[in-house]
């Protein structure tokens, strides 16, 4: 059954679940609200803790309770998180990282266009970028709130600094049942196709889905595949799965060309000496001061569902 959902709250449901029995758990927000945060607050506020509009400090008290031993949850805004602390994130955290367990997991919301017509200042189009660049961390960007509420017991378990790149706006569900997911692959192939395959990640892979289908109805088999870790994972099972395809095209609502998920992909292929075709799809290094629907904003910069098909039809003429 499609039902639609935030990412942020079933994740925050379900950890709620886990802080009644773990003592272990601390949630810290800078002055960022959710429906469901309100019965941590209530119920076990004394590990909630609200810093302020202060990111910079959220990620030094973090810090601090991790290194105690503690595993941190910390929320907030997606831009405001990973880039107006980014050197806290890199010092205390991925530093500390390589010399001791951090189990620090970046709640980040807003991910991309969330905030469609909030403007510049709350996109998010770098975070992928910046956040792949640094050691020991791990990125991981769902595509639905099945896959965010799956992913809680694996935060808990592997104890190290992760950034969970979260939509802001509630979506359809894509997975019906989540013990087909396999957490630690990185990946899971939605769809199997003939010589084209979509890799994409976050709400892109609803239009990737939505492509496919399309193309369907014209005879055309594309394969789609939802990348969710975006720098580990098995990657000898991910080729595995991309190796079958002629060409690949990347979809991921950031920067491309940049050290983004395509990055990940090229190098993938690069290191296997791959002879795949990749064509990549996403945002140029530019700002989007249009303002309007995510829809309006990916048919202004060729990312709407005719310029995916038309890549898809020029690969298979190429």
């Amino acid at each position: 059954m499609i039902e639609k959902k935030t990412m942020r709250d079933c994740f925050i449901d379900g950890l709620y679940g886990r802080m009644q029995k773990d003592k272990n758990i601390f949630f810290l927000c800078a002055d960022f609200g959710s429906p469901k945060l309100d019965q941590i607050r209530e119920k076990i506020g004394d590990r909630f803790i609200n810093v302020g509009i202060a990111e910079q400090n959220l990620i030094n008290v973090a810090t601090g309770l991790a290194i105690e031993g503690f595993t941190v949850y910390v929320y907030a805004i997606a831009p405001f998180l990973v880039m107006r602390p980014y050197e806290q994130i890199r010092i205390n955290l991925a530093l500390h990282a390589q010399l001791k367990k951090v189990n620090v997991n970046l709640i980040g919301v807003g991910a991309g266009l969330s905030y469609d017509v909030s403007g510049p200042t709350h996109h998010c189009l770098e975070d992928i970028t910046i956040m792949r660049a640094l050691p020991h961390l791990e990125v991981f960007s769902p595509s639905d709130w099945v896959l965010a509420e799956k992913f809680i017991d694996y935060s808990m378990q592997v104890a190290k600094p992760k950034y969970l790149r979260f939509d802001g706006k509630p979506l359809p569900n894509i997975y019906e049942d989540a013990s087909v997911i396999n957490i630690e692959h990185g990946f899971h192939e939605l769809k199997k196709g003939s010589r084209v395959c979509f890799v994409s990640t976050g709400i892109m892979t609803h239009k990737a889905l939505e492509a496919a289908e399309t193309l369907k109805k014209e005879n055309i088999d594309v394969g789609v595949i939802d990348l969710f870790l975006l720098k580990q994972g098995n990657m000898d099972v991910l080729y595995e799965a991309l190796k079958k395809y002629d060409a690949l095209i990347t979809l991921e609502e950031a920067f491309i060309n940049k050290g983004g998920m395509d990055s990940f992909i090229l190098f993938l292929l690069n290191k296997r000496s791959s002879k795949i075709k990749l064509r990549n799809m996403g945002f140029e290094a530019s700002y989007i001061f249009d303002i309007g629907s995510r829809d309006y904003l990916y048919k202004l910069n060729n990312l709407d569902e005719a310029s995916i098909i038309k890549n898809v039809k020029d690969l298979l003429l190429s």
